[in-house]
């Protein structure tokens, strides 16, 4: 049941999710998107990621793919064999850098180690980089940051996919083009890929999991700042979990501060799924405090640690609230602030989503909507932010907005799209 008491604390404290109203988030937020375009001061960097969408892969095309997220690296052999795409030779391990600092010359070895044995039976390889880097022209990324845990020293400044090349050729393997490209932008191109023949305007590209990003696809006489003329279109990456426009409430402000990087990454604080845990954490210990939650769960909260969405994301189900509650009160409380904190995320990416649609113009037909390929454990896995979030893109983007998305959760994207990347380029 839904507890009184919990929505008059959230209201009282600015973390409503009614504060957040999509609609006309969405409509500032595609005016920061513009002025990130043409260079000018905004919080949404809009970086080109020199990608063409656009195009036709061959039957049998193939190429060999690398992931490197936050947890795990990852390569296989992707073969496009006329329809649909075929993922071989699927190999995953732990990141360097976890556990214990890697250098950035280990980190491409290890790299190397994994593509290799691909490499016998394509010249192609796409390179997922799911870290802060700079992708210029020659569709190559240089390393900002990497971080999510993972510590691999001497990488900034490094060019990921000419390190690559260089430790190849070292070792007798020349002749190879690489693409680099961020999770985001190939969840669209495994997307697009996924649904190349059905009837959709354009596709919008979505990360919803550790991280929060989307990107989308706009003509080049749209991106300003490059000065570049023509008919083609390009991905563009919004870096959307950098926005700092949405309201922020108390909580979200006390988790920034316990980040290690206050100040920064506002939006994904606010619709993460690695923040969500620790504001629904933070959110009911002050409730204890003030005295709506009984103090033996009060007690029991400040034994936890740190959690993760998939803890809340049971605890708005009711699930293993066992050990915290001492009654009904308890759990119904419990189970409201954490249903909160996920139509708030959800809230936020409406306005996100909305947001490109109106910079694009796509959506318009509700015969030909545009589809949201998405990807990331929160959005495959949460029981309750998926369901809020095609909820508002029917009531907010369709009935304020005037415009059409559907949002479609994709398969190994990030391998199927990294492949499609480099095909295409």
């Amino acid at each position: 049941m839904e507890s009184k008491a919990a929505l008059e604390f959230l209201k009282a404290h600015g973390m409503s999710p009614e504060d957040i109203d999509p609609a006309s988030e969405a409509v500032r937020m595609a005016a920061n998107m513009e002025r990130g375009l043409a260079g000018d001061r905004s919080a949404l960097p809009m970086i080109p990621t020199y990608l063409r969408p656009d195009g036709e892969i061959n039957a049998g095309d193939r190429a060999a793919v690398i992931d490197a997220g936050g947890t795990n690296l990852r390569t296989a052999l992707v073969t496009f064999p006329g329809e649909g795409c075929l993922v071989e030779d699927l190999r995953s391990w732990k990141m360097p850098g976890i556990g214990k600092p890697a250098t950035w010359e280990e980190f491409i070895s290890f790299v190397a180690d994994g593509v290799q044995p691909l490499l016998d039976r394509t010249d192609y390889i796409g390179f997922c980089f799911s870290y802060s880097a700079v992708i210029g022209p020659d569709m190559d990324g240089t390393v900002n940051c990497i971080d999510k845990e993972v510590v691999i020293t001497g990488s900034a400044g490094q060019k990921v996919g000419a390190s690559l090349l260089a430790e190849l050729e070292r070792r007798g393997i020349r002749g190879k083009k690489i693409v680099v490209l961020n999770d985001t932008a190939a969840v669209l191109l495994g997307g697009k890929a996924e649904h190349f023949h059905e009837n959709f305007e354009g596709f919008i590209g979505q990360v919803s999991g550790t991280g929060t990003n989307t990107c989308c696809v706009l003509p080049l006489d749209r991106i300003g700042k490059l000065g570049l003329s023509g008919e083609r279109n390009m991905i563009v990456n919004t870096e959307s979990g950098m926005y700092d426009g949405i309201p922020a409430g108390e909580f979200d402000r006390a988790l920034d501060a316990l980040s290690k990087d206050p100040g920064s990454k506002r939006f994904e604080k606010q619709t993460a799924g690695v923040y969500l845990g620790e504001l629904c954490r933070l959110m009911l210990l002050r409730a204890a405090e003030e005295g709506l939650l009984s103090p033996a769960c009060g007690e029991a909260l400040h034994g936890l640690g740190r959690i993760d969405s998939a803890v809340i994301d049971g605890w708005a189900n009711g699930e293993g609230l066992d050990r915290l509650r001492a009654g009904e009160a308890d759990g119904d409380f419990i189970g409201t602030v954490c249903r909160a904190a996920f139509e708030r995320s959800a809230r936020c990416m409406c306005a996100n989503l909305g947001a490109l649609l109106l910079l694009t113009g796509g959506g318009q037909d509700p015969a030909r909507p545009v589809c949201v390929c998405a990807e990331g454990s929160l959005v495959q896995k949460s029981r309750n932010y998926r369901p809020a979030l095609e909820k508002l893109l029917r009531e907010v983007v369709q009935g304020a907005l005037g415009r059409s998305a559907v949002l479609s959760l994709a398969n190994e994207a990030t391998l199927t799209g990294s492949a499609a990347a480099v095909l295409l380029n």
